[in-house]
């Protein structure tokens, strides 16, 4: 017989009727692989590893899959609490191979807690793994798991890029805190050469053919994929084939003011209040004073974008994904006659607001679905302006600002003000620009009882992982802290040396960048006649 079914109040799904007690939620979207997947990182220091591990993870999890990073290099240094020099990383020094190796075991145990016992469906294991044994080992390990492997090797031979790389995160690593810039790139370029020595890099038309893999060159400039295995590896080459590293600025606003707002009403399609026209106007000028070059302009198809982009006196482009949320049988209609008429929604939105979904209409979770292409296209994009609505604005802001699907509607995002968001090493800074029109406050904060009540929502990785809640903090490796302990003693003190006598910003740092350059080139040399 037919299985009888339930729908679910909050988010209007349909669920079996059965005695058997709600699995807890393990995502912000659906199961999107059918076994857990660890992505392995490959490469040479100063490759963006790192950069492309935590960009990447950033927009799994924005997506609704649970992702997390495991950094060997954070692994290492808890180990080794002072670094020395690049001795440590040399091949032939047995005591730091044998601590690096103890580091990525450690590092694989928690992948293996994470992806087992905490809900997570992709780990990023982020180390160089250069060398066939190691890749063979993180192999071995996954297949007794039962999880898939999707390696990413960066591969960059382009001296200035390296040299930017070192400079704008290498540098201020905790590994150099005590040690002048001249000092610390000489070290760390010498780091780079005990990688060299050893480096084997994926060879998908021989030792790696049945391996998963895709090969970003140059940072993006060409491609190698072999082997995508499923929906999920897809959307990965996907996102890695879209991001880019150049300069440029995103600007995320809302229309100007709109009679509904002047109303408090949700949705509709009303026109810009005079206050709204103001703020159009008040927009023209500051993108005027921006100055910027080949500025592309995104509207919704709803009129008070369009009104607000008209006043630029510019080309727009009209996107149908950034509509505003889609509020169902609410539509035009006020907070207070919700609670009126459908108390019983009006309560379930604030007890879920990320997964509530509007009768007939829609939720922040169907919103993100809707916007994916919109972020495709961003990370393409050079300079954009967004002019949008407050829920769009509040997604598209999360994913920018890693935030977690907990905060998301709750994102702060009034009329009449611009964010400026400048993509950095390992995040996006963010600036507010208040253009000086009055307008309505459209922002609810979330009210005390759903402040109170369980969070069943999973946490997002940021700087550090958040993915999974350690009520204790457990050491990473076990039983191997006396011999770090006994190692990192045995390993000779880097003492860095006088910091020369400061010049300009400008020039010091030309100088600096020339030197990396010419110590990059020297090695490549140094490589190819041994």
């Amino acid at each position: 017989m037919p299985m009888e079914l339930t729908q679910s109040r909050i988010q209007k799904i349909w669920l079996p009727n059965d005695s058997h007690p709600a699995l807890p939620r393990r995502s912000c979207g659906p199961q999107l692989t059918n076994s857990p997947t660890v992505i392995v990182m490959v490469g040479l220091p100063a490759r963006g590893k790192t950069y492309i591990s935590k960009k990447l993870t950033r927009y799994l999890n924005w997506i609704g899959v649970p992702t997390k990073v495991f950094n060997v290099g954070e692994y290492r240094r808890e180990a080794v609490k002072h670094y020395s020099s690049y001795d440590f990383f040399r091949p032939d020094n047995e005591e730091g191979m044998n601590v690096r190796k103890q580091c990525a075991l450690a590092a694989l145990r928690d992948v293996k807690l994470y992806l087992s016992e905490e809900g997570g469906q992709i780990a990023v294991f982020d180390a160089t793994n250069t060398t066939r044994e190691r890749r063979g080992m993180v192999l071995n390990f996954a297949k007794e798991n039962g999880f898939k492997v999707f390696f990413i090797e960066s591969v960059c031979n382009d001296p200035s890029v390296v040299a930017t790389n070192v400079m704008e995160v290498k540098l201020s690593s905790p590994d150099y805190r005590d040690c002048n810039s001249t000092d610390a790139m000489e070290d760390f370029m010498k780091r780079i050469n005990c990688y060299q020595a050893s480096y084997q890099p994926l060879d998908p038309d021989n030792d790696d053919r049945d391996v998963s893999l895709i090969k970003v060159i140059d940072v993006g400039r060409r491609f190698l994929v072999n082997r995508v295995q499923d929906h999920i590896q897809s959307r990965i080459v996907y996102y890695l084939m879209n991001i880019h590293v150049q300069p440029r600025t995103i600007y995320l606003c809302r229309h100007g003011e709109s009679e509904f707002n002047l109303k408090g009403r949700i949705g509709g399609d009303s026109g810009l209040s005079n206050r709204g026209k103001k703020f159009a106007s008040a927009l023209n000028k500051f993108v005027e004073e921006q100055n910027l070059k080949d500025l592309k302009i995104w509207t919704s198809q709803l009129k008070r974008t369009i009104q607000t982009a008209e006043a630029l006196k510019l080309p727009y482009e009209q996107w149908k994904a950034l509509n505003e949320i889609d509020a169902g049988v609410c539509e035009e209609m006020t907070y207070e006659e919700i609670k009126e008429k459908h108390p019983e929604e009006f309560a379930l939105r604030d007890q879920d607001k990320y997964y509530y979904r509007y009768p007939s209409g829609e939720s922040y979770q169907d919103l993100v679905q809707r916007l994916e292409p919109v972020i495709m296209e961003l990370e393409r994009q050079e300079n954009v302006l967004v002019i949008c609505h407050q829920a769009v604005m509040r997604c598209l802001l999360a994913y920018f600002l890693d935030k977690s699907a907990a905060e998301m509607p709750y994102l702060k995002c009034p009329l009449h003000t611009v964010l400026k968001l400048t993509p950095v090493a390992y995040g996006c800074r963010v600036e507010s620009v208040c253009l000086n029109v009055e307008a309505v406050n459209t922002h609810r904060d979330q009210s005390e009882e759903a402040k109170k009540g369980p969070n069943p929502l999973m946490r997002r990785n940021s700087v550090t992982p958040l993915a999974s809640p350690e009520p204790t903090k457990k050491p990473r490796i076990n039983s191997f802290d006396e011999h770090v302990a006994s190692s990192s003693a045995a390993l000779p003190v880097y003492m860095p040396q006088e910091v020369p006598t400061h010049l300009p910003g400008q020039v010091s740092r030309m100088l600096l960048l020339l030197f990396i350059i010419v110590r990059f080139l020297s090695l490549i040399n140094l490589g190819r006649s041994l």
